[in-house]
């Protein structure tokens, strides 16, 4: 079990408000190439409660059920722990949600959007949770998901870099990847990410800088945020005892012009919230420029001429290039998992659909 507080440095549980016992929350779930779409759904279950607990799948699991992740099950641990609306993480969740596990964590009740989550076996795995009304549902995040993600790391086309119509290939692939037979699949179809100013409010913390700590500047592309970002941010965290992290993001242009190919995979507004939801980081500079200016040294004291630059080594080998390169060694094996997921959730609601039907001296309750 690994436990931190709402801060980077951990902390306990604290009552809650009027000193009535504080309500624990329960979320579960694969968190693979976790995302601002992740982030969002921890966000909102947080604020149902006083303290979140978040249930991770082994590799095991997820291969039995849905098909191979792209992160190993210590990478997803790690990933989840740094989303600073997660007081702690279970490693090793079961698949299926029951009330033991609930009990077991002493969780009130659980919280998972509204999207459906089948066993291998075309189960809902929250269905006895929903039966006993421990069960909260918070809103999907439109416009991400990770077949979106995995899409644009296998076309290596640039439409996600602007709100322009997307090119023909990347409509075949939304057409073909994220629909099912009858037509547009609801939670796994392809959709683009509009960026509001109330999304950037619920993410940032709003807080200046306070006498004593110490500001500290790192700045990057910072492109589908993974292991390798968190624990570079986490190392820098480290240089002070009270430290303010301000993460400058470069422009998409000029992003892709240092890296080349469709890269970012993801745009500047959905990497914004991505760092954003990071425990670690205080505040985001949105196009930052590649090169530090004299005028936003100005803004840290200018801190190479003061001899306080300092050099991180994040210490992982993971870099956005390997994580792409995982998945194009894969890609036969991830679409067979998303097709897979498609034609589990169309059974679903068909049996759904067929049940509602029944008269109500007929039904059985079982799907």
């Amino acid at each position: 079990m690994i436990r931190n507080g709402r801060g980077a440095a951990g902390g306990a549980e604290q009552p809650g408000l009027g000193g009535r016992r504080a309500v624990r929350v329960w979320c579960d779930g694969c968190y693979d190439m976790v995302h601002y779409g992740h982030s969002n759904q921890l966000r909102q279950a947080r604020a149902m409660g006083d303290y979140l607990i978040v249930g991770v799948h082994t590799d095991e699991e997820i291969a039995k059920h849905k098909g191979p992740p792209v992160f190993t099950q210590e990478e997803r641990y790690k990933m989840v722990q740094a989303i600073k609306w997660v007081d702690e993480v279970v490693p090793a969740a079961p698949y299926v949600t029951t009330l033991e596990t609930l009990d077991k964590y002493n969780c009130d009740f659980c919280v998972h959007g509204n999207d459906i989550t089948l066993t291998v076996d075309g189960r809902d795995t929250y269905e006895e949770v929903k039966q006993a009304g421990r069960y909260r549902e918070c809103k999907r995040t439109q416009g991400v998901s990770t077949t979106d993600l995995v899409g644009r790391m296998l076309l290596v086309t640039k439409a996600h870099h602007s709100s322009q119509e997307m090119s023909s290939e990347y409509r075949e692939y939304a057409d073909s990847f994220g629909k099912c037979p009858g037509g547009r699949n609801p939670w796994t179809g392809v959709s683009q990410f509009l960026q509001t100013s109330q999304k950037i409010i619920q993410f940032a913390s709003g807080k200046e800088p306070q006498p004593g700590e110490t500001v500290i500047y790192v700045a990057g592309a910072f492109d589908l945020f993974h292991i390798g970002h968190v624990d570079f941010l986490e190392k820098v965290h480290r240089l002070a005892e009270r430290p303010y992290i301000i993460a400058g993001l470069h422009f998409d242009q000029e992003v892709n012009h240092y890296k080349g190919k469709n890269y970012p995979i993801m745009n500047l507004h959905e990497r914004t919230l991505s760092v954003l939801a990071c425990r670690y980081v205080s505040e985001v500079v949105i196009g930052a420029p590649y090169a530090v200016t004299a005028e936003l040294l100005s803004h840290f004291k200018e801190p190479k001429r003061r001899g306080i630059f300092h050099q991180i080594d994040s210490g992982s080998n993971l870099t956005t290039d390997l994580i792409v390169q995982r998945i194009i060694t894969n890609r036969l094996e991830y679409e067979a998992r998303n097709q897979k997921k498609e034609a589990k959730e169309l059974a679903f609601l068909e049996a759904a659909r067929r049940q509602a039907a029944q008269p109500l001296g007929e039904r059985d309750g079982d799907f």
